[in-house]
């Protein structure tokens, strides 16, 4: 440190010219290094007057890299006493490594101990550093979900917030990820280099041409551990292993439901905005799902593509096949909690348990009788309508309901019935 009383200057200012000279011509391309050792040096000609604010501002440098690295500390602390010269040094030295860090992108002078991969700055380093570590540090205040970086993070919020700040300026859908913003764009744009050779599909990525073709190929490389299930895409084995760990991460920001994959949350956001982007070009019903559009076209059609391999009808949903198949198994998956009885449909089970509650949804809004489940409730309402198309062959007398004509025509007959 520069004393007062210190009485060899003289000396002191020829080391540091030294220095500064030495400096200078190892590294002749810095010329702002240059600048600012020329600046030092010069400072220490003047008066001794102005010598204290040159210690001054040597301490505050000092107490500065201390605090920013804590190994300079320690030599300062536990080693010899640095020199003026050598903190001059450490100061130019420093200076140098941030401008490089800032401007250099082809230096990479910081290295991982672990896996030997180098990095220009020590912020890409530490972020670096979780990859093996496992470290995950910012965590989702709404799910406790944990995240290595600030950014995955902030990506992962719109789940819950269901905000999209990437907007297409072609057709104005919005995104929530730049990913799937890009991947859009391209559609728009037409680059699609990768054809399929079989089918000639093209796509706009390698990737997607890759999953293309195992609808050809069949393959399923992406198995569950758990069950066994094969699926053609990583994101699809991803989504159905939430079945397994009840896992929710996609919440809705207006009314707070949760879903397993983001595609069920991007449909059920549109019943709060009234949204139906994909409307039938034959009656211009509008739809909220693409899959709704696509069950509601089979009426238009006729179309029944899933059929029953026991008996053969046909069905124009995936999910009326599955419940038809429990009339041949008798399978009845769906039991009361509070008698135990089973139904072979959750709707049965619903309105079963109207017996339990005495909950009565329908309500006739002619004369304000409740029911319990709809078929009641549509007979009722036919007697008021006066819908009677049911007639006696013999003495004419009307009836709304098949299952009265039949107890009448047994008077006739003098038919008992079975019960």
């Amino acid at each position: 440190m520069v004393d007062h009383d210190d009485p060899e200057p003289p000396r002191m200012k020829d080391e540091q010219v030294e220095l500064c000279t030495s400096v200078d011509q190892s590294n002749p391309e810095i010329s702002q290094i240059k600048r600012e050792q020329e600046e030092f040096c010069t400072n220490l000609n003047q008066s001794n007057a102005e010598r204290p604010e040159i210690k001054k501002e040597q301490d505050e440098l000092c107490t500065t890299l201390g605090q920013s690295y804590p190994r300079f500390q320690q030599e300062s602390d536990h080693g010899e006493p640095k020199s003026n010269t050598d903190q001059l040094l450490f100061r130019i030295s420093f200076a140098a490594e941030k401008r490089q860090c800032d401007n250099d992108e082809t230096r990479k002078s910081l290295t991982c101990e672990v896996c030997g991969k180098a990095f220009r700055c020590k912020s890409d380093l530490i972020t670096h550093h979780r990859t093996h570590t496992g470290e995950k540090p910012y965590s989702c205040e709404t799910c406790g979900k944990c995240f290595s970086q600030q950014p995955y993070l902030n990506s992962h919020m719109r789940c819950h917030t269901g905000e999209k700040p990437y907007v297409c300026h072609t057709c104005g859908k919005r995104f929530s990820h730049s990913s799937a913003h890009k991947r859009h764009m391209a559609i728009h744009k037409e680059e699609k280099a990768y054809s399929c050779g079989t089918c000639g599909k093209r796509f706009s990525q390698q990737p997607y041409l890759t999953a293309h073709m195992r609808c050809h190929t069949g393959e399923k490389p992406y198995v569950c551990n758990t069950c066994g299930k094969s699926f053609t895409q990583r994101s699809h084995l991803t989504g159905h292993m939430r079945c397994h760990t009840g896992e929710r991460p996609y919440s809705c920001g207006t009314c707070g439901k949760s879903f397993s994959q983001r595609t069920h949350l991007t449909g059920h956001m549109r019943c709060h905005t009234g949204e139906k982007p994909y409307v039938c070009n034959t009656c211009g019903k509008g739809f909220s799902q693409r899959t709704h559009l696509t069950a509601h076209m089979r009426f238009h059609t006729g179309e029944k593509p899933f059929s029953c391999g026991n008996c053969g009808k046909s069905f124009r949903y995936k999910s009326d096949l599955s419940t038809h198949h429990r009339t041949h198994t008798g399978e009845k998956p769906y039991s009361c909690e509070t008698c135990g009885k089973s139904f072979s449909q959750r709707a049965y089970l619903t309105a079963h348990m109207r017996r339990h509650t005495g909950e009565k949804l329908y309500v006739c809004n002619t004369c304000g009788k409740r029911f319990s489940s709809s078929s009641p409730y549509y007979r009722h309402v036919a007697i008021h309508k006066e819908e009677k198309t049911y007639s006696c062959g013999i003495y004419g007398k009307c009836s709304c309901r098949r299952d009265n004509l039949v107890l009448h025509m047994r008077s006739h007959t003098g038919e008992k019935s079975s019960s």
